[in-house]
C-alpha cells in the first residue's frame, strides 16, 4: 500500500509518498480500501505539530471507500460495503485500518468522493447549528468563511431551519460565491466586520457568531453580538485564539462562549449514525450542497496542504486515491 507519511513536523515538504506493507485487521477494525480523501485544517495542524501527535504518523482524518476485510468481533460493516468516516486518522493513504464502530455506511445517493467531501465538515456544521447553538426560525447569525465548506454547510442548515445569515470572507475574490448562498456579506479585508454586522441589523447585533478563523477575528467577534449572544468557536484556522478576560463576557449586555468540537457530538455510533444520516439525506434532497473546489492525486498532497493552508480556494480540497 502507499501512504504519505510524517517523520518530522514541518512545511508541506515533510510530507512523503512511501511504500508500506499491507496490514490485517485486528480485534473491532475494518480495512478499507480508499477512493478519496478530505484535506482538512486538522491535517496541517498535524503535519506543523500544533496538534501533537506521536510520529512517524499517516496524515489524513477523512476518508472513504470499501471494506476490504474485517477483524475479530465486527458486527458493523462487512466486506464490499461502502462506508466512510471522519476523526479516524491515516486516510492518505491507498488503505486505512479504522475502528468499524466509527465507519459510517453510505447510502446509494452519496458516493464514497462526495462522502469524503462531506462527512468532517458536514457532521461538524450539523452539531454546531443543531446542538451547540441551535439555530431557530428569526435568527440572525452570524458565520465567518461562509464560502468554505463548514461555513457553506452552516448557512444552509441555517436557511432549513428559518434563520438569516451574515457571512464573512478574507477577499474579494471570494464574495461571488459567499454571495451565492449568505443573505449578505461582508469582505473582512474591506471593513470591519463588527460594525458592518451591527448595521445590517439595525444596531441590534446578531444571535450568534460561527467562527472557525480564531486568532483573526475572534476578539472581535464579541463586539457582533447582540446581548446575550452566543460566540460559537470551532476552529482556529488563522492560529489559536489568545486567553481572554471574562470580563469581555460581560461587556454589552453579557454573552455567552462555548467551544465545540465534532467529537464531543459524535461520540456514540447511535449520535454519529443520527448526524450522517440526516446530513446524506439532506445532501440527497439537494438542501445541503458539497463544494468540491479542488481534487489532488496522492503524490500531489503538498500542494492541497499549500492551497489550503493560502485560503485560496472556496469549498472541498479531496485527494483522489481510488
Amino acid at each position: 500500500m502507499q501512504a504519505v507519511v510524517v517523520r518530522e513536523h514541518g512545511g508541506p515538504e515533510v510530507m512523503r509518498l512511501e511504500e508500506l506493507a499491507l496490514r490485517e485487521p485486528s480485534q473491532g477494525q475494518a480495512r478499507v480500501r480508499l477512493e478519496a480523501s478530505g484535506v482538512n485544517y486538522f491535517d496541517i495542524r498535524q503535519r506543523t505539530g500544533d496538534f501533537k501527535s506521536a510520529l512517524p504518523i499517516v496524515l489524513g482524518n477523512e476518508g472513504a471507500g470499501t471494506v476490504e476485510a474485517v477483524g475479530p468481533g465486527v458486527t458493523e460493516v462487512k466486506a464490499g460495503d461502502r462506508v466512510g468516516w471522519q476523526m479516524e486518522q491515516g486516510s492518505y493513504a491507498t488503505h486505512a485500518l479504522v475502528r468499524a464502530d466509527r465507519l459510517v455506511p453510505l447510502p446509494k445517493a452519496v458516493d464514497p468522493r462526495l462522502a469524503a467531501a462531506a462527512l468532517l465538515q458536514g457532521l461538524t456544521a450539523h452539531s454546531l447549528a443543531t446542538t451547540v447553538y441551535p439555530i431557530k426560525s428569526g435568527d440572525t447569525i452570524l458565520v465567518h468563511g461562509v464560502a468554505g465548506g463548514v461555513g457553506g454547510f452552516i448557512t444552509e442548515i441555517a436557511h432549513l431551519r428559518g434563520a438569516r445569515v451574515i457571512g464573512t470572507v478574507t477577499r474579494t475574490d471570494k464574495a461571488a460565491a459567499a454571495r451565492a448562498i449568505a443573505d449578505d456579506v461582508i469582505v473582512r479585508a474591506d471593513e470591519d466586520f463588527a460594525a458592518a454586522a451591527k448595521r445590517l441589523t439595525g444596531g441590534t447585533g446578531v444571535d450568534a457568531v460561527f467562527d472557525g478563523m480564531g486568532r483573526e477575528t475572534f476578539e472581535q467577534g464579541f463586539a457582533a453580538l447582540r446581548p446575550l449572544g452566543c460566540m460559537v468557536l470551532f476552529g482556529q484556522a488563522s492560529g489559536a485564539v489568545p486567553h481572554i478576560d471574562t470580563h469581555l463576557l460581560q461587556q454589552g449586555g453579557g454573552r455567552y462562549l462555548t467551544r465545540a468540537t465534532v467529537g464531543n457530538h459524535t461520540a456514540t455510533r447511535e449520535e454519529l449514525l443520527r448526524r450522517a444520516t440526516e446530513v446524506f439525506d439532506w445532501i440527497a434532497r439537494e438542501k445541503l450542497h458539497v463544494r468540491i473546489a479542488r481534487t489532488y492525486p496522492l503524490r500531489d498532497v503538498a500542494r492541497a496542504h499549500e492551497d489550503l493552508g493560502s485560503r485560496r480556494t472556496s469549498g472541498k480540497l479531496l485527494l483522489e486515491i481510488g
